[in-house]
């Protein structure tokens, strides 16, 4: 026996949850009610970002995805996941090419029919999130503009559809000026920017919006009879008292996990104690230790390795794998043979591809052929490691908040 088609009326849309499982029951259990008369898609950056992810392989976000979403973009976190048979029949994006066969990496269209109208649902990374994919997991692939990759889907499908709906993982501003320069663009979900901008704010006659991100909130839009409204909001507190086997499952998942967690790993020195952690200060003097202890002739750290997570007087395990969940690894890298002089273009370009940054000593040195950072920066943004530095971004910031600071 098959079950009955669902009759939609609206899509709600997440972004940038990031592994966030400490408080997803909301999210989960409200997505699965909504479920029936609604199509869920995802923004990217799902996964990556938490112990939850660390420890748990990415099973949980995979479970979550095949059995809550229908249409999902990659973003700059998990692209690897994005390749895996039932994510990757998931994944619509229509401006990452093969280039190698020329081809799309992934399908460029989802037609669906909501509210009795013939919806196309299709999705773009912005240039700054795909460079931002560690440089061996998007080998032999590239980036179009978003812009002109959405016209072509749209001469080629516009008789497939009455209405464009975007999943963009570049950033509200950039979601705006592609609204304006798409104006056969409906609705677009925004992502990746983690800004304090939801929206909806409307541009021409195209609506763009964006859900709380970690795992806290929604975007919606629904049909009515004067086109697409749309508002943004909360996921509702729930009980676990009552749960869906596969929420069910999902909930004892994430609860075993969050035991592994609470594993104490020191006490929390005094300047980080009892507030969210200041990702400056503990670089700066995380930089400064290294820059002495391990004799490296300069340090540079992206304030992005880190994640701002508030801090008690203990610090566990799960707050290591909150703080820092990359996974980065210490290495010398060496600097492209043009920048070796020029300390000042060394920092733009670094800068441009992985904001803020902490330096030492600062300023740099007028000649600096190799540098101390992160493994991700050296193949990213440099020449590549030299060799390792023999540990771990998260082993020094354990240390470093733990063991006490240099002011």
């Amino acid at each position: 026996m098959t079950s009955r088609p669902r009759a939609l009326r609206r899509i709600v849309a997440t972004t940038d949850v990031h592994s966030s499982f400490d408080h997803a029951l909301p999210m989960l259990t409200h997505l699965h009610a909504v479920r029936p008369d609604t199509l869920v898609v995802d923004c990217g950056d799902f996964f990556e970002g938490s112990g939850y992810y660390r420890l748990g392989r990415g099973g949980i976000e995979r479970a979550a995805l095949v059995g809550l979403y229908d249409v999902i973009a990659p973003g700059n976190h998990g692209w690897n996941h994005h390749f895996e048979p039932a994510i990757h029949r998931m994944t619509v994006c229509a401006n990452v090419y093969d280039t190698a066969t020329g081809r799309p990496v992934f399908r460029r269209l989802h037609t669906v029919r909501i509210g009795g109208r013939r919806v196309a649902i299709t999705a773009v990374i912005g240039r700054q999130a795909f460079r931002s994919i560690p440089a061996s997991q998007r080998a032999g692939q590239h980036v179009v503009d978003p812009e002109r990759a959405l016209r072509d889907v749209m001469l080629t499908h516009h008789h497939e559809a009455d209405s464009w709906v975007v999943l963009s993982h570049s950033g509200f501003d950039h979601d705006l000026q592609l609204a304006a320069a798409c104006p056969f663009v409906d609705v677009i979900f925004a992502g990746h920017c983690h800004s304090d901008q939801y929206g909806p704010s409307l541009v021409g006659d195209a609506l763009v919006l964006k859900g709380p991100e970690l795992a806290v909130g929604y975007a919606l839009t629904e049909l009515t009879a004067s086109g697409w409204a749309a508002r943004t909001g909360r996921f509702p507190s729930v009980s676990a008292s009552s749960l869906p086997p596969l929420l069910g499952r999902l909930h004892e998942q994430v609860e075993d996990l969050k035991d592994r967690m609470n594993v104490p790993m020191g006490a929390v020195a005094e300047p980080y104690r009892g507030q969210v952690l200041d990702r400056r200060l503990a670089l700066r003097n995380l930089t400064a230790r290294l820059h002495s202890g391990l004799g490296a002739e300069a340090v540079i750290l992206n304030e992005t390795a880190l994640r701002p997570t508030r801090l008690g007087t203990a610090l566990t395990f799960g707050d290591l794998l909150a703080i820092e969940p990359f996974d980065n690894q210490l290495v010398h890298a060496k600097i492209p043979t043009a920048l070796r002089d020029n300390p000042t273009a060394l920092l733009h370009h670094l800068i441009e591809g992985a904001g803020p940054l902490i330096t030492a000593p600062n300023p740099l040195p007028a000649h600096l052929p190799t540098v101390l950072t992160t493994d991700y920066l050296a193949e990213n943004l440099l020449d590549g490691r030299t060799h390792q530095a023999g540990i771990a971004l998260r082993q020094a910031i354990h240390s470093t908040l733990t063991q006490g600071t240099r002011q």
